[in-house]
C-alpha cells in the first residue's frame, strides 16, 4: 500500500525551491528527508533536487510508504456505522457530526463503541484510518475532524498547532452574560481531583477563548466561543471561572443541575493539505434538536 499526490502548480505559482514548497505544505522534516533518499518526490514525471526551482505548470508528485509513519494502521475495531453521520468528506479528510453520550475514541485495546469505532466501520477495511486530530468530550456533540490517511496527520497536526484550524461552538451558560470577550487565564490540573482542571492550576499552560452572546433566556444565556487554544475541558473551565458554567456540566457546573451538557462544536474552519493557494472549507453542524431544551 502507498500513497501518492499529484498537485500542479497553478499559473500565479511563483518560482519557489522544491525544499520550501514542502515546508510550506508542513511537512515534518522526517518526511521530506524520506522522500529525498528514495527519490519519491517527482516533478513533471522525474526525480528534482530539492534545492532547485520548481514553476508555474509544474506537476509535483509525492509518493508514502507505511514505513514512512509510526502507527500507519490505527488498531482500532470497527463498530456499527449507523450512528456516523457525515457533514464533510474529501480523499483525506472527514468531518462527522458527534452525537451526545458517545466516547471520541477507545482508551483501552478492544474497545468498541466509540465514534473511532463507528467511523472505522463507515470507512470500511479496505481504508487504513480513521485518524484522530483532536478530541470532543463524552458529552459534546458537533463537528469533529479527522484524516483517513496517515500521510496528511502531521501536516493537519502542524496546522493546528499554528492556529490555521479554526473551531467555533454554541453553549447555553448559567446566568447574563453580555457583549464580546475574551478569557485568558491559564488553565493547570486541579491538585484535589484528577479528573478536572482549573484555573492557574498545577502546570497551567496559556489558555485563550473568545466569546460572543447571542442570546438570553431567564437566567441562561447562549453564547459563542472560538478556541484560540485547546487545553483539555478549555471552554468548562474558562466558563466556570467566570461564574457562568455550562448547563448541563457534572464537573464544573452545580450540583443542583441535572440536565445534559449543552455544548456543540458548532463550526470549523480549516486549510487542505497540498494546496498551493490557502484554501479554506468551512464545515457547519447542525444544532441538536433538544439543544434549548432545558430546565
Amino acid at each position: 500500500m502507498h500513497w501518492t499526490y499529484t498537485q500542479q502548480l497553478p499559473a500565479t505559482y511563483t518560482a519557489t525551491p522544491l525544499r520550501q514548497q514542502l515546508i510550506d505544505w508542513r511537512l515534518p522534516s522526517h518526511l521530506i528527508h524520506d522522500l529525498r533518499i528514495h527519490q519519491r518526490v517527482l516533478v513533471n514525471g522525474a526525480y528534482r533536487s530539492m534545492n532547485q526551482l520548481i514553476y508555474s505548470g509544474d506537476t509535483v508528485q509525492l509518493t508514502f510508504l507505511p514505513t514512512d509513519f509510526k502507527e500507519p494502521f490505527p488498531n482500532v475495531d470497527p463498530d456499527s456505522a449507523a450512528t456516523v453521520a457525515v457533514l464533510y468528506e474529501s480523499a483525506d479528510l472527514l468531518v462527522i457530526n458527534k452525537t451526545r453520550g458517545s466516547k471520541t475514541h477507545p482508551n483501552q485495546p478492544g474497545e468498541r463503541g466509540t465514534t473511532l469505532n463507528h467511523v472505522a466501520a463507515y470507512l470500511g477495511p479496505n481504508q487504513p484510518g480513521p485518524y484522530i486530530l483532536s478530541r470532543l468530550d463524552q458529552e459534546t456533540t458537533g463537528a469533529l475532524l479527522m484524516t483517513k490517511t496517515p500521510a496528511v496527520v502531521p501536516i493537519m497536526i502542524r496546522h493546528i498547532a499554528d492556529k490555521q484550524v479554526q473551531r467555533t461552538y454554541l453553549a447555553w451558560v448559567h446566568g447574563h452574560l453580555t457583549g464580546d470577550g475574551i478569557f485568558t487565564d491559564p488553565i493547570g490540573r486541579d491538585p484535589l481531583d484528577k479528573r478536572k482542571r482549573q484555573v492557574n492550576g498545577d502546570h497551567a499552560q496559556p489558555a485563550v477563548t473568545h466569546y460572543h452572546v447571542c442570546d438570553h433566556r431567564e437566567q441562561a444565556t447562549l453564547i459563542q466561543l472560538r478556541l484560540e487554544t485547546g487545553r483539555t475541558h478549555q471552554l468548562r473551565v474558562h466558563l466556570a471561572a467566570a461564574g457562568h458554567p455550562l448547563i448541563g456540566d457534572p464537573l464544573y457546573g452545580p450540583a443542583t443541575d441535572t440536565n445534559r451538557l449543552r455544548l456543540h462544536c458548532w463550526q470549523l474552519t480549516f486549510p487542505q493539505p497540498f494546496a498551493v493557494n490557502d484554501i479554506r472549507t468551512t464545515v457547519t453542524a447542525p444544532v441538536p434538536d433538544d439543544f434549548d431544551q432545558f430546565s
